[in-house]
This record gives C-alpha cells, structure tokens and sequence, in this order.
C-alpha cells in the first residue's frame, strides 16, 4: 500500500473495506443467538446478548427470559452497542476520509483513536457478559461461549488492529503521497 501510494485504486479502499468487514461481523454478533449454548447433548441451553433460553431434557419448547433484567446484561448489552456504533461512526468517517483526493493525515489519526475507544467499549461488554452470566444464572449441563461470542471478539480484535493501521498511516505522507525522492544504490565510478 505504501509502495503504490493510496491513489493506486486497488489499495486505497483496503482499509475502509476492513472496516466493514468488521461492521458486518458486529452485526452478526449483535443479532446472533449463539453467545453461549449447550456443548453437548441433549442441548438444553442457548443464550444471546439480549436473553437466555433453557428447555427440559427431555426436549420441548424452549422457554427464554430476557438479559434486560439485570444490571449486568443492560450494562454488557450498552457497552458492546456503544462500541459498535462508533465503529460504524469510524466506517462512516472512513468512507468520507479516502473519497476525498487530498487525504487528511490528522482526519485519519483521528479515526484511529475513535477506533481504540471503541474497541475499550468493546471489550467491557465481552468481559462483563460471561463473568456475570456464570455467575448469576443458572447453567445446566456443559455450556460454552459459542460462534456469536467469538464473532464480538474478532470485531474488538479488528478494531484495535485498524485502530493501528489509521494511526500509523500518517507517518507514512510523503510515502503514500509520493513526495520522497528514490534513492538508488549504484554509484558512478
């Protein structure tokens, strides 16, 4: 990327394009039903950011009771969601950022520590949701923290990763912008 510079048209939307990746793996997490589920048979066990859902053994209709009624799931539920929607404000940003033909280096940082606020948010309601869920409702049978739970993860992982690349990016201008004179190694006798 640094080597083309960002006008070279198949580099220059790799980041914002990451972004999104990201924006679509915290949807999936935020509408997913798998933050924790039942590991073995029978499955008696499936819970998501916004409820927990139990059933009988022996198999029949699942009843579920809402997260919302606890401190902890509305405090997991808000963190998360607040880290979520500055990620969109960040993809938002970024978009608008690298359309423009002159790049705004400080535009660019900035967007790299929003991301870092958001990844802290982030994490806050991964963290909270399985110590609290663990310890406040009650489990039965062999449990785990399941596909949705990994796809928060790899959205707050994503976050602090991109959150690099944007801040880092301006110490790259003159690289990016093409302003550096190449330097040739052969000398003349």
């Amino acid at each position: 990327m640094v080597k083309y510079g960002l006008d070279y048209t198949r580099c220059r939307w790799i980041l914002p394009l990451l972004l999104g990746i990201g924006v679509i793996f915290g949807i999936i997490a935020l509408a997913g039903r798998g933050w924790l589920e039942s590991q073995t048979l029978p499955y008696v066990h499936q819970a998501s950011l916004w409820e927990s859902c139990t059933r009988p053994e022996q198999g029949g209709e699942w009843t579920c009771e809402s997260l919302m009624r606890y401190a902890w799931g509305r405090a997991a539920a808000a963190t998360y969601l607040v880290g979520f929607i500055l990620l969109v404000i960040c993809f938002a940003l970024a978009i608008i950022a690298f359309a423009i033909d002159t790049l705004r280096f400080n535009f660019i940082r900035g967007i790299g520590g929003l991301l870092f606020v958001a990844a802290v948010f982030s994490i806050m309601g991964l963290v909270i949701y399985p110590v609290k869920f663990s310890t406040e409702i009650e489990m039965t049978g062999i449990n785990m923290f399941s596909w949705a739970y990994g796809f928060g993860w790899t959205t707050a992982i994503m976050e602090i990763c991109l959150g690099f690349f944007f801040c880092c990016l301006p110490n790259y201008e003159d690289q990016i912008l093409g302003n550096v004179k190449p330097t040739y190694f052969y000398s003349s006798p």
